[in-house]
């Protein structure tokens, strides 16, 4: 077979999930395990990769979905201890009285705490929990949708206490392959693993400034009495601000304390500066704006959430500090796992680790169930339950929840990574050929050629639309795209931090997504008009950063650890 023809067929897998996926609207459960199929066959018929091969990759997968599953179980049964304790309801009673205009209200609660919420939980969450705090708050349901999901952008490639790169990116990457390289060079892959960290997020931080006032402008345009653009620019010191705010300290913990740290510093240091400086009407223009009168607001504009859904009955209120509290606690132990030495050995000591499984070379696993953040979120949820003085009924109700919530994610994963296993390791086999995502590099560098950065994060944002996941995304599409800046010559590192990026942007439009925001409004059957508003943000979004990309790698010549070491 010619190169074109190895090429075609290796982009089978990724096509038939865009085709399942949106052409035909089949549900991820459905397409994922005919995806994973399909690519068993490719692998055994096309690449001659040995069924034990095949097999070990295929256990392989399932060792990193268990990973992924335990943090994502963490981090939403965090949460629904919180709403189950009242902690949620105290953190909505703290934004209130901050400020009467709508616009600050949603870059405050909408972009700051939703930006913590996704540091902290990820996988969609921040727009479930937003969303009701800005209908409580007086938000038309359809409006804290749209605002909500443009929060996932920026703080997404860092949610879920940084899965998306630490599972996403490391998983989707031939590891043991690039380590040998690297430490033929004399470098490491944790430095390597750090420096795409740090792109990713001064990348962020430089497109991601301008997300406030864009969220703003569009909910003015769309949700306003005179759907005007002009009123929402009206606010630009203070979005700008707010943007600033966020996006320093995010980007320095990026680039100096690692992926699991960046959002949730982000917001927090974002959130004390930002609140005092508005309760002062600080760059916040003299005249408030505010939505029509309810009266007024379309059909459409209206769920059916009842504005004290997320109150618990029969609790005494609680403070806003104690609501806070656990996240804090969090962020707390996340650092000292990281950096206090004695602490994170005694995380580690407790390890599963799998070396050449099946007998196959290179194909290895691992867990560290308490190092990882699931880890370290049970262990906050075990203290909040203490600190909050819940009864064993609510923390049942709260197991409950997260048990149905991982289920529904954990049978799309147990698919996905496995299929993603397989590609990566398919360097092996009978046919003497290249690995499939090279075979697609290969073809993509040599089709666009030395612009190719330009498109890098358009094609990690449709990766987040196909399979609604920024950390899946990239565990699809990670090679792939390391494999074409190794084609082109460019830094690897950059390339994948931009696959990274886009990803992140993409969950802006993923379907999945916003089905989970809008039922939590009682908005279910109107995403499509949610998507034709977010898919402008999406857009300015992938094309700045494909700019950016482009400029480093073009003009200014960007290098990282392996450049002239893959040739």
């Amino acid at each position: 077979m010619t190169d074109t023809t190895l090429a075609l067929i290796a982009f089978v897998p990724l096509i038939l999930a865009g085709i399942l996926l949106i052409g035909m609207r089949m549900a991820a459960k459905v397409a994922m395990p005919i995806v994973f199929l399909v690519t068993a066959l490719i692998a055994l018929v096309a690449w001659d990769m040995t069924f034990t091969r095949v097999l070990a990759s295929t256990l392989q997968g399932l060792i990193l979905t268990v990973a992924i599953l335990w943090i994502i179980f963490g981090a939403i049964l965090l949460l629904n201890t919180l709403k189950h304790s009242g902690g949620i309801a105290a953190i909505r009673n703290g934004f209130s009285g901050i400020s009467p205009d709508r616009r600050v209200q949603a870059i405050i609660v909408a972009w700051l705490f939703g930006c913590f919420i996704e540091g902290a939980s990820g996988f969609g969450t921040p727009a479930a929990v937003a969303a009701p705090l800005m209908v409580a708050l007086g938000f038309p349901a359809l409006a804290a949708v749209v605002v909500g999901m443009m929060i996932q952008s920026t703080p997404v490639s860092f949610g879920a206490v940084g899965t998306p790169i630490v599972v996403g990116v490391a998983g989707g990457l031939d590891r043991v392959g690039i380590t040998e390289t690297l430490e033929a060079g004399g470098s490491t892959w944790m430095e390597y693993f750090r420096l795409i960290a740090g792109e990713v997020a001064l990348v962020h931080a430089v497109v991601g400034v301008l997300m406030p006032l864009i969220m703003v402008s569009v909910m003015v345009r769309f949700f306003g009495a005179n759907r005007s653009w002009k009123e929402g620019l009206a606010i630009a010191p203070f979005a700008i601000f707010a943007g600033v705010a966020f996006v320093v300290p995010y980007a320095l913990a990026g680039v100096f304390l690692g992926p699991e740290f960046p959002s949730m510093i982000g917001a927090m240091v974002g959130l004390a500066i930002v609140v005092p400086a508005a309760r002062r009407g600080f760059l916040i223009p003299e005249k408030s704006w505010d939505f029509p009168e309810s009266d007024s607001w379309p059909a459409h504009w209206i769920g059916k959430l009842s504005i004290k859904a997320d109150e618990v009955v029969g609790r005494a209120p609680m403070s806003t500090f104690m609501g806070w509290l656990p996240y804090v606690l969090l962020a707390v132990l996340l650092v000292a796992s990281r950096t206090i030495e004695p602490f994170k050995q005694a995380l580690t000591s407790v390890s599963l680790g799998f070396s050449d499984i099946l007998g196959e070379a290179g194909i290895s696993g691992s867990l560290q169930p308490l190092y990882l953040p699931g880890g370290i979120l049970l262990m906050v949820v075990l203290i909040t339950a203490l600190m909050h003085r819940m009864n064993g009924n609510q923390l049942k109700a709260a197991f409950s929840e997260s048990s149905r919530t991982l289920l529904g994610a954990g049978f799309v994963l147990v698919f996905t990574i496995p299929m993603v296993r397989i590609l990566i390791n398919s360097g092996v086999n009978g046919a003497d050929l290249a690995s499939m995502p090279v075979a697609m590099a290969t073809a993509v560098a040599n089709g666009v050629g030395d612009i190719y950065p330009l498109f890098a994060p358009a094609v990690g944002a449709l990766g987040a639309f196909i399979a609604g996941s920024n950390t899946v995304s990239n565990l699809m599409l990670a090679d792939f795209q390391f494999n074409v800046a190794q084609q082109l010559g460019v830094s690897t590192a950059l390339m994948v931090a931009l696959q990274a990026v886009g990803a992140a942007a993409g969950n802006m439009i993923a379907i999945h997504n916003v089905v989970a925001a809008s039922a939590t409004v009682g908005l279910l059957g109107r995403e499509g008009i949610t998507i034709r508003k977010t898919i402008l943000p999406t857009i300015y979004y992938v094309l700045a950063a494909g700019l950016i990309g482009l400029v480093a790698m073009q003009v200014v010549g960007i290098s990282d650890p392996l450049m002239g070491l893959l040739q």
